[in-house]
């Protein structure tokens, strides 16, 4: 079996340390290399092509989140996950967008963390959990004024007739593709499976399906 390459960039040495010394203790993974900031990850990353890089939000030179873009744009074999003490849903979702296959805390256990990378190598992602309740009772707690899409102010959902907001079409569509809380998305909808939210996540356009 191939092993998992990973490259950690963290600015603190300890961080590194105790994360290369936790994926040490499974014969899956192999460390080719650390970065302390994130021009250094970029550029290490450009140079091994690890299959995966475990990523600092706050770092020297260039955060977390912009260096996740630039690996994901110069070399989009990579995965990348972050691992931050940062548990804040704007964050999360900032990592989202930038490519990020996955956000764990760095309180995050081994179980979570050897998760975490045979989700990005599966193609999935996968959030602490903390993490996934924070992004979902946030949006489900906000009032949003903005407009929706448009696909959605024209249908509604046929179980109450109730449309959702810009964000929640957002998260809606994470959800449907299988990484984060769903329990509350469903309670609004009246849907009581995935596979029902991941039919109306297709009905809105949020989820494309295969040819």
């Amino acid at each position: 079996m191939k092993k998992v390459r990973i490259l950690i960039a963290d600015d603190h040495d300890v961080v590194r340390s105790g994360l290369r010394m936790l994926l040490k203790t499974s014969p899956d993974f192999v460390i080719t290399g650390e970065a302390s900031d994130g021009e250094e990850a970029v550029r290490l990353v450009e140079k091994q092509k690890p299959d995966v890089t475990f990523m600092d939000i706050s770092m020297p030179k260039l955060d977390g989140i912009e260096a996740t873009k630039l690996i994901r744009q110069n070399a989009p074999e990579t995965k990348v996950i972050i691992l931050t003490v940062h548990e804040d849903e704007e964050y999360a979702f900032h990592v989202l967008r930038a490519g990020a296959s996955g956000y764990l805390l760095k309180n995050a256990s081994k179980k979570e963390i050897f998760e975490a990378i045979r989700s990005a190598m599966a193609g999935e992602r996968f959030f602490s959990p903390g993490i996934s309740r924070i992004i979902v009772d946030g949006f489900m707690n906000r009032d949003d004024q903005g407009k929706t899409r448009q696909a959605a102010e024209e249908k509604r959902d046929g179980n109450g007739g109730q449309q959702l907001t810009k964000r929640e079409l957002e998260v809606l569509a994470y959800i449907a593709k299988g990484f984060t809380n769903r329990a509350n998305l469903m309670q609004k909808l009246n849907i009581h499976d995935t596979a029902g939210l991941v039919r109306h996540a297709i009905s809105l356009g949020l989820v494309k399906t295969e040819s």
